[in-house]
């Protein structure tokens, strides 16, 4: 990894000096830039839920088997490791944090084509949730430092809409190179591209000082890591959104993962067909949600003077998703379900940008990664870990009395649990979130 650099010392570098590393241009390429650090990173992640059909046939693994490399694999390390990374983006250049991580999780992707056994498979994409655990509290940290709190949901929802086109960019990348050269050449063709932006990261990015856009910014020293954590879980708001967002990915996740598997098996439709639509499902609808979830939010906040909306808009598409999971997984005519799931699609993405945005106005500027970490550790423990092994477990278990049928069940029962729960926790964030708002920017 490159040397460290202390992030208070606004050093210009390469000629770029401090007002210009603030102006308007610049900071749309940093949103630009970190926008495809998010987009890689989300494409690596997904890419294994469209090869995983063909990964059960080589391996001859169970979907247990499968649960656990799409999900405990990878998460093992990616929540973990973000709290020490945290700290250190809280102290030292988080440009380099980025630019390091970028290129681990692709080499690691780039290696999971070279796998000879399901256990190679399995340490690859370890490696994969290694690399990950660096890219997206110091990128949050840094993106913070660009933008005023009154613009980061707007900031934030663009960002996020990374997510989707990344889940576009897995689906086509990985069903169709899959379908044609086989699921290792898949890996391949998304891990490489990623050490070019890792070097791309470390030589046009630059670290902006700490608070800069705060109004009162204060004291830019980071705490001790014991007393930082300690500070956040004492925040109620904190709290609940950081369990809204878990919980609701638990069912993003566990879904995601295995839908492709549900309209194989359970429609016997074509696996690159399969690709080709949830690349556009998932890609326009999540493009769309997550814009207008971020912009919504901004204006409902700005018009009323209620910051309470942040959260209050994000349980109120979290609810209206339900409806429309009946449809989608139980509906006889797998088509008719795909554009249904357009919708749940949008709704699903709306919450990204007005949640992450608040999360780290409640942080403080001494505390960004450290507030996206943890956040980022319960998203792992709970839905990166547990989200697709519980599908695949419930699948397994009511595989002998329902057949494939048991994998429709299973991903609804999961659904329908986890995004309930999430918008009780949006909503108790709601009820005191102005009070921890005001509270964090004396902090």
């Amino acid at each position: 990894m490159a040397r460290l650099e202390e992030a208070q010392v606004a050093v210009p570098e390469s000629g770029i000096t401090a007002a210009s590393a603030r102006s308007v241009m610049y900071r749309r390429y940093v949103v630009a830039l970190i926008w495809v650090v998010m987009l890689l990173r989300f494409v690596d992640l997904q890419i294994i839920a469209v090869l995983l059909e063909p990964i059960k046939a080589e391996f001859s693994v169970s979907d247990t088997q499968l649960g656990l490399l799409s999900g405990f694999a990878f998460s093992l390390f990616y929540g973990t490791l973000g709290i020490p990374i945290a700290w250190l983006a809280d102290r030292y250049n988080r440009r380099n944090l980025i630019a390091a991580a970028v290129g681990l999780w692709s080499a690691m992707t780039a290696l999971c084509g070279f796998a000879t056994s399901f256990a190679t498979l399995f340490a690859a994409r370890i490696g994969v949730g290694v690399g990950e655990a660096g890219g997206q509290p110091p990128a949050y940290s840094l993106t913070s430092d660009y933008f005023p709190p009154q613009k980061r949901a707007t900031v934030f929802a663009v960002l996020n809409c990374a997510v989707p086109v990344g889940v576009f960019v897995g689906f086509i990348v990985g069903g169709y190179v899959s379908a044609y050269y086989g699921w290792r050449s898949a890996f391949l063709a998304v891990g490489v591209p990623g050490v070019i932006l890792a070097l791309l990261v470390r030589f046009t990015l630059r670290e902006p000082p700490r608070g800069q856009t705060e109004e009162n910014p204060g004291a830019t020293t980071a705490p001790p890591m014991r007393e930082a954590i300690t500070t956040l879980l004492r925040v109620p708001s904190y709290r609940h959104l950081v369990m809204a967002s878990s919980i609701f990915t638990l069912g993003a996740v566990g879904s995601g993962i295995w839908i492709p598997s549900f309209f194989v098996r359970v429609h016997s439709m074509p696996a690159a067909d399969v690709a080709l639509w949830l690349a556009c499902v998932y890609g326009a609808g999540g493009l769309i949600g997550a814009l207008l979830g971020g912009v919504l939010a901004d204006r409902l906040s700005a018009r009323t003077g209620d910051k309470r909306w942040y959260a209050r808009l994000s349980a109120i598409t979290t609810l209206a998703i339900l409806p429309f999971g009946f449809f989608v997984y139980l509906w006889p005519n797998p088509i008719q379900a795909l554009i249904v799931h357009t919708g749940t699609t949008i709704l699903m993405h709306m919450w990204m940008g007005p949640t992450y945005a608040t999360v780290q106005s409640l942080a403080g500027v001494k505390r960004r990664a450290m507030a996206a970490a943890v956040n980022l550790l319960a998203i792992n423990v709970i839905a990166f870990g547990m989200g697709p092994l519980l599908v695949g477990l419930a699948s397994d278990l009511f595989s002998a009395r329902l057949g494939q049928e048991s994998l429709r069940y299973s991903i609804l029962f999961v659904v329908l649990i986890a995004y309930g729960w999430a918008a009780v926790h949006f909503l108790l964030a709601a009820r005191t979130l102005r009070q921890d708002l005001a509270a964090a920017a004396l902090r």
